[in-house]
This record gives C-alpha cells, sequence and structure tokens, in this order.
C-alpha cells in the first residue's frame, strides 16, 4: 500500500468514528421537557409545577377564555397569554425554593385568586 492510500484510510477511520460517537450522544440525550399549561378564569392547570434545578424547561401556556398573563418574578419572565394561540417560555431554572407565579393582567372578579407555585428541587 502507498503512504497516500495508508493516510486516507487512517482519516476515514476517524471520521467514522467521531461521526458515531457523535450519533450516540445526540441519542442519548433526551428531549427537553414540555410542560403545557391552560389559563382559564381565574385558574392555572396545573397550579403546582415541579421543575429541576438547572435543567431547561419549556412552558406552553394556552387561554380558553380571555387574555391572561402569567408572571414569575422570581426569575424574572413574563408573557401574555392569549385565547387561540400558545405562548411559549424557555427558561433554566438556577435556584432551588418554591417561588409563586400570577396573572398580571386583570380577567375580571376573582382575578386576585389566579396563582400559582413552581417547586424547584
Amino acid at each position: 500500500m502507498d503512504l497516500l492510500y495508508k493516510r486516507r484510510l487512517l482519516l476515514a477511520s476517524v471520521a467514522a468514528g467521531s461521526l458515531a460517537a457523535v450519533t450516540r450522544l445526540a441519542l442519548a440525550q433526551t428531549p427537553e421537557r414540555v410542560i403545557k399549561i391552560v389559563a382559564k378564569k381565574f385558574d392555572y392547570t396545573p397550579s403546582v409545577i415541579r421543575l429541576k434545578k438547572n435543567v431547561p424547561v419549556t412552558l406552553e401556556f394556552t387561554a380558553l377564555d380571555a387574555v391572561m398573563g402569567f408572571n414569575l418574578p422570581d426569575f424574572a419572565i413574563r408573557t401574555d397569554i392569549l385565547p387561540g394561540a400558545a405562548s411559549r417560555l424557555r427558561f433554566t431554572p438556577d435556584k432551588s425554593g418554591e417561588f409563586a407565579f400570577h396573572c398580571d393582567v386583570f380577567c375580571g372578579s376573582g382575578h386576585e385568586s389566579m396563582t400559582g407555585s413552581v417547586i424547584v428541587t
């Protein structure tokens, strides 16, 4: 075998091994968790959301009957929730504890009880 052929064979082997390693890594990773939250006068379902510290998550909101808001002040995140459309928030909780969230768009009498909590362990 000539030297050029041996080099090409070695390079092809290294490339194939790298591709296999990257493929195994991609398949081993779990997809990001998506939590679906439904807002309706004067309730969030679920009202308690359990997350793991430093694990990214996407919150996906839908509203059934009115424009709502979602505000999680301890993580400085908020969004409007419009009927007929999904709102998505991606974040990574960086601290442990129990954190309150609430609707910050007035949606009628009973609005003040539209709350919930995020528990991060």
